[in-house]
């Protein structure tokens, strides 16, 4: 696995070179953000292991403007920040997890296998689904709503989207979602999952958003509209 950390405390820095030398993952290693945001930008990589502050350039700056290039790459931000509006920030701006400092190697190694394997998952995939509304390709990662094709999907966004289309008309718990679409060793909370419903429903348009829909007291469900809803 290529992974590149961009992080600023060299400390930190040479525990995590020394964890993924006994899990034989191959990093790069850098101090300087914008330094970074041009190796994100550039090249291939299964994950990314971002610091909120940075030099030159900080870790929330970086992960929108990786984003708003089509930039899908797993995204983990490492902060010192622990007040639940700084995580969710992360989370609306594209990062697919967070871990808040000071953090145990191990828990940094199981969220980074937990994201690559996620996103390998839903790349090997090729399912095509064409409800009335949206329609979504595995293969190519597509998605599309009311004719258009929406560009700036987040690796688990899409991997929600898809979940629940795949289950139609089901209503699905915040508590289920993370399990099926982060995964048991997931260490976030609910909120989480609310914060990608969001996303999910700016990103797909007013008229396609009504296909996922809010079960109040429960959780959330997607369904196809009819098309005289379409229409209208």
């Amino acid at each position: 696995m290529k992974i590149l950390v961009i992080e600023d405390n060299e400390s930190v820095l040479s525990m995590i070179e020394m964890f993924f030398m006994k899990e034989n993952f191959t990093g790069k290693y850098v101090t300087d953000g914008q330094e970074g945001y041009e190796l994100a930008l550039h090249e291939a990589w299964d994950c990314i292991i971002l610091d909120w502050m940075l030099p030159n350039m900080d870790g929330i700056t970086i992960c929108k403007k990786l984003r708003s290039h089509d930039i899908t790459t797993p995204i983990i931000m490492l902060t010192a920040k622990d007040a639940e509006s700084d995580q969710v920030l992360g989370l609306e701006l594209g990062a697919d997890d967070y871990v808040t400092k000071p953090f145990s190697p191990l828990t940094l190694m199981a969220r980074i296998k937990a994201v690559i394997r996620r996103s390998h998952h839903a790349n090997v995939e090729n399912t095509s689904m064409d409800p009335q509304m949206i329609r979504i390709n595995k293969e190519t990662r597509e998605v599309f709503a009311n004719g258009k094709n929406i560009l700036d999907f987040t690796p688990k966004e899409f991997e929600l989207l898809s979940f629940l289309m795949e289950h139609e008309k089901q209503v699905f718990t915040r508590e289920q979602l993370l399990e099926h679409v982060w995964g048991y060793d997931f260490f976030g909370d609910d909120r989480t999952v609310d914060v990608h419903m969001k996303r999910l429903r700016t990103k797909l348009g007013e008229t396609a958003s009504e296909c996922l829909q809010t079960v109040w007291g429960v959780g959330y469900k997607f369904v196809s509209l009819p098309l005289k809803e379409q229409n209208k």
